[in-house]
């Protein structure tokens, strides 16, 4: 039968088979990239342990969500739509370019399942998707080139920047689409110029381009452009895949294995060193990370699979308000410092001396300056995460006696009185027994020696502040009013050590833990509720054996939903109200609806969003302990935010939070708002338009009455 032109696999070149050559750049190939891997795992197999392989079926399921779908690169449209198409071509070609590596040994070679007419509308579709990727590629090239993105940008201090990189793979890529179109649209023209059967291209796409440019050539010119364009994508096809493990693009071979491996179970924190327990902590040498080697193995993979799209940073508040802090360099500072601690051509008997991480490529004020808000993690395609980083490193700090000394008193405080002020630990129930308060409701305290089906933990800015005892008191109205049995600690309740932990102080978290534990299962409590949404947190993802834990804003929605709260409508119909979504209560533990419900169901309530809502929410910078640290920036968190508010058109910010409130309240002082802006905090605004609120006498009788009938929580 007559050819149109003699395939890589039966030519020659140099006098060679060209199969011997097809073969030797294969394994070649084949062999550099199986070695750059094997440098590349060498410091993942001594870092530390992490346990990964648990809820399989969830993890694929994230797999074919976040890295086959490509769920979250849509949240920056236009970077995100030219990377599906770069990505779904990539998935597409590979099929063809594994064929086309095999067809220079074995002639006319096809990939099992894809002749006849599945072949044929594989032809259509690869050809479709070259000409796709090759203009996204282009468009990309240009994006990074000439637009220039701000969060592309590297500052000096973080090292050089990466566009020449992009720009050059982005090149092979279109180097890729080229070379396979001409290889395809060579033999095709010189079928044509034969008189024999040709495959017809698809208009528009870059076989069909090359044919029309191709006609009229001479059959022996096709041959040479044939074979020219089968060694020019086979050699940039190897080079690509070797240069993949010696840069930021290396995230094109680990993504697959990093999103397998993420993060499934927000709002919780690592144990300090897996496989060690709670009691065999004091026996460790070493708390935290303080050398290279320390983090985990899945926190290196973490570092090899940024691909330094900027995403995290972009969204970080600390690095909005000019903190020293870029969740970005964070991670790329790490893979820097791995690759020159494990360089890929060379063995050193002996790594070079490195010192420890803070100080060197860390500095202090960058790790204390994360409030560990997650916009980080929630907005990285490929779930890298960064908490979990931040705590250990701070635990190597305190390990190490490093500690902040704005943060010296308030830790002492509480290993001593159980708060962060230093407060008497009798006081904490002093705002139920305010005398006008008192009046009003008597509030059952298990200090007291009453019991409750309900236990409102109310931690200890509630209990201590002054301004937030407000929200404990308007919290202790809604729930009367909703004729819920409740009763509270007292002075047997201690701070739940959310931010204790986070801020890497594990073993005194484990104190006010343990403490704590001991007191809610003794007062005999069903069901938790709470106002504070990092004790919700922590009841939920750092206690263990407690009863079902509840935010007032989904007990507020239920009960207003369920008919058993009443709510009036507003005073002034021409406030216009905002929700600002607090970290720990949304991002963390996805509690978006039940505050706006509760929100939408006063009547005559107006109220509009935010540009940052819901998952994109901007921190108000103070978590916990930030209330304490005092961070070098630029401007404050909660002016941003309250800024935010001012441009969505609102004059009143409510939030569900203490911390959130303390620190808006504050903002709007500085931003010097006063007196066209307010805060408030979700259970005041609900207690404020309460309607047939119960009286102190009349409230046991219906709780009494109410207690056999009452749903449990989630119904």
């Amino acid at each position: 039968m007559e050819i149109a032109l003699i395939s890589p696999a039966k030519a020659h070149l140099f006098f060679l088979p060209a199969w011997s050559i097809s073969l030797a750049i294969t394994l070649a190939g084949i062999g550099v990239f199986g070695y750059l891997i094997a440098r590349r795992l060498a410091p993942m197999r001594l870092a530390a342990p992490d346990r990964r392989f648990d809820n399989i079926p969830e993890r694929i399921a994230k797999v074919l969500k976040i890295w086959l779908a490509q769920w979250r690169q849509p949240r920056y449209m236009a970077a995100g739509l030219l990377h599906i198409v770069i990505f779904a071509g990539f998935l597409c070609l590979s099929l063809r370019s594994i064929q086309m590596v095999i067809l220079g040994v074995v002639d006319g070679f096809t990939i099992p399942g894809l002749s006849g007419a599945p072949g044929q509308i594989y032809l259509v579709l690869r050809q479709i998707m070259a000409m796709a990727v090759l203009i996204a590629a282009l468009a990309a090239m240009y994006r990074r080139a000439v637009i220039k993105p701000a969060r592309y940008a590297v500052p000096a201090k973080y090292g050089h920047d990466h566009t020449a990189e992009a720009v050059f793979v982005l090149g092979l890529i279109s180097l890729l689409m080229i070379s396979e179109g001409l290889f395809d649209a060579s033999l095709t023209a010189a079928a044509q110029a034969r008189g024999l059967p040709a495959e017809n291209a698809v208009i528009l796409t870059l076989p069909w381009i090359f044919e029309h440019l191709l006609h009229g050539v001479s059959v022996e010119t096709l041959q040479t452009i044939h074979l020219a364009a089968y060694y020019i994508h086979d050699l940039a096809f190897f080079f690509f895949l070797c240069f993949l493990p010696l840069g930021k693009h290396f995230h094109v071979v680990t993504s697959f294995f990093n999103v397998f491996f993420m993060r499934l179970r927000k709002g919780d924190v690592k144990p300090v060193r897996y496989g060690v327990s709670d009691e065999e902590l004091t026996e460790l040498d070493s708390f935290g990370v303080k050398m290279l080697e320390d983090f985990t193995w899945k926190h290196i993979l973490d570092f090899y699979s940024c691909a330094d799209c900027g995403r995290c940073s972009d969204n970080c508040p600390a690095n909005a308000v000019g903190r020293p802090l870029s969740p970005r360099f964070i991670t790329i500072k790490a893979r820097d410092l791995i690759f020159r601690r494990y360089p890929v051509f060379q063995h050193n008997k002996e790594q070079p001396e490195e010192g420890p991480l803070i100080g060197g490529i860390y500095s202090e004020d960058e790790i204390w300056s994360c409030t560990t808000c997650g916009a980080c993690e929630e907005e990285c395609p490929l779930g890298i995460e960064y908490i979990n980083k931040m705590v250990d490193l701070r635990r190597g700090m305190i390990d190490e006696g490093n500690v902040p000394p704005s943060l010296q008193k308030p830790l002492k405080a509480l290993e001593k009185r159980g708060n962060p002020w230093g407060k008497m630990e009798k006081k904490r129930g002093a705002w139920a027994r305010d005398k006008a308060f008192a009046a009003e409701l008597a509030v059952k305290s298990v200090e007291d020696g009453d019991s409750a089906d309900t236990l409102y933990f109310v931690d200890s800015i509630t209990s201590y502040d002054d301004r937030m005892q407000r929200i404990a008191q308007a919290t202790a109205r809604v729930l009367a009013a909703a004729g819920v049995d409740f009763a509270i600690l007292g002075k047997e309740e201690k701070d739940c050590g959310h931010e204790v932990r986070r801020f890497g102080e594990e073993l005194l978290f484990q104190d006010l833990r343990d403490h704590n534990t001991e007191m809610i299962r003794e007062s005999g409590a069903r069901r938790i509720i709470t106002a504070d949404p990092h004790t919700y947190n922590a009841l939920l993802k750092d206690y263990e054996g407690l009863p079902p834990v509840e935010h007032i804003s989904q007990l507020i929605a239920r009960k207003v939903h369920e008919g058993d709260l009443r709510l009036k409508p507003v005073d002034d119909p021409g406030k216009v109200y905002v929700y600002h979504d607090p970290c720990y209560l949304g991002r963390h533990n996805g509690l978006y609806d039940d505050p706006r419900a509760a929100l939408d169901a006063v009547p005559g309530l107006r109220r509009v969003e935010m540009a940052r809502n819901r998952d994109r929410s901007f921190c108000c910078g103070g978590g916990g302990l930030m209330l304490f640290y005092e961070p070098e920036e630029e401007q404050r968190m909660g002016v941003l935010r309250v800024q935010m508010a001012a441009e969505a058109g609102a004059n009143v910010i409510v939030t569900a939070c203490p911390f959130c409130l303390v620190n808006i309240e504050d903002a709007i002082k500085v931003a010097g708002l006063e007196d066209t802006m307010e805060a408030m905090d979700l259970a005041e605004l609900i207690d404020g338009r309460l309607a047939d609120q119960p009286d102190a006498a009349t409230f046991s009788e219906a709780h009494d009455t109410n207690k056999d009938t009452q749903t449990s929580m989630g119904d």
